[in-house]
């Protein structure tokens, strides 16, 4: 067979765990590594079980823990998040830590949203600014190899009841509305986040930046 011949060399791609149950934080993930050298696979696609520690005191160290028990138990690459909402006005009545779970357990996303919105009616203007936090954090095999933090733009919290909440598991993007552009942050074009220095945005360059770093 002459050179001109010879079949093109294959390229395989790890896999790379998106670790979550969530669905909507899957596609989230997924999103992240996007065109990255990996092949993103689901807990169900991979046959993973993990039930990760989120004990710690920052989402760092939360997205950290995730990344290393859900690599451990899959003996695989992962990639992994934890992220909350930061409400100054509530001081010590609000840990960002606690958004999905402030409600108790037994809550679904509508009621969170209520509760939320419940424990806001005092506030006010300014009282109402809002930003999110989110931390990612890629392991191997229970090794952490990479890790960040950021924390997104500044919006508000809508008065009143929303007229439809987000129940795929970012119900709070359907309280959090931005003023610059007259909507929540569902509804914001790439263009308009990107504009905002929006914090997921922001964490797909660096995670991106990390794979290609040969």
């Amino acid at each position: 067979m002459r050179d001109s011949e010879a079949p093109l060399p294959v390229t395989i791609h790890p896999p790379i765990l998106l670790a979550t149950g969530n669905h909507a934080k899957q596609e989230a993930l997924r999103w992240l590594v996007e065109g990255a050298p990996v092949v993103p696979v689901t807990p169900a696609e991979a046959g993973v079980l993990a039930d990760p520690d989120e004990s710690a005191d920052t989402h760092l160290a939360i997205a950290r823990e995730k990344a290393r028990e859900w690599s451990e138990a899959g003996q695989m690459l992962v990639i992994a998040s934890d992220g909350g909402l930061v409400i100054p006005a509530l001081g010590a009545n609000w840990e960002s830590r606690h958004t999905h779970r402030f409600a108790g357990p037994a809550a679904d996303d509508r009621e969170r949203a209520r509760r939320l919105l419940k424990v806001m009616e005092p506030l006010r203007g300014e009282e109402r600014s809002a930003s999110w936090v989110e931390a990612v954090a890629v392991a191997d095999r229970g090794e952490v190899l990479a890790s960040w933090d950021l924390t997104g733009a500044t919006g508000y919290i809508v008065e009143g009841v929303p007229p439809e909440v987000d129940t795929s598991g970012f119900w709070v993007f359907s309280l959090w509305r931005f003023p610059r552009f007259g909507k929540i942050y569902h509804d914001l074009t790439a263009e308009e986040k990107e504009a905002l220095d929006d914090h997921w945005t922001r964490l797909r360059e660096l995670v991106r930046r990390w794979f290609d770093r040969g």
